[in-house]
């Protein structure tokens, strides 16, 4: 597990791009943490570092929103009105998943259970001065 503290915005830009730029067909990233925490922001600068043009926003309605205009397509999920990782499944997430662009899953402990081994699990939290946010890299 890795711990960066994410002191402002300019650091969660930094990760976000980070993660675009090591990021592969099939990736899974599983972000976890409270209202606040960053998720959709984060999730933003995924996309800006893989050079999706669109504006992202949280798909917390349609449960996904799907970029193609980066180096790979981003698959977004929010999942917070889910119940469970079997109603997910049943979403067709797998054509996703094995798919050949990026999955960004919002309040993934939410269906934990359905997601690959090797997702790369992000637990935002808040940190302790104002603004800052630690995230928990797994």
């Amino acid at each position: 597990m890795t711990e960066r503290i994410l002191k402002n915005e300019s650091d969660t830009r930094e990760l976000g791009f980070e993660l675009a730029g090591n990021a592969q067909p099939g990736d899974v990233i599983a972000l976890i943490g409270d209202l606040g925490t960053g998720k959709t922001a984060l999730t933003g600068y995924i996309a800006e570092g893989l050079g999706v043009t669109e504006t992202v926003s949280s798909p917390t309605f349609t449960i996904v929103k799907e970029y193609r205009s980066g180096r790979l397509p981003l698959f977004h999920f929010d999942v917070y009105r889910l119940g469970s990782g079997d109603e997910l499944l049943d979403l067709g997430v797998d054509e996703y998943i094995n798919g050949d662009g990026v999955c960004v899953i919002e309040w993934a402990d939410i269906v934990a259970d359905v997601l690959p081994e090797d997702a790369t699990v992000i637990q935002l939290s808040y940190g302790e001065k104002d603004g800052e946010r630690i995230a928990e890299i797994v």
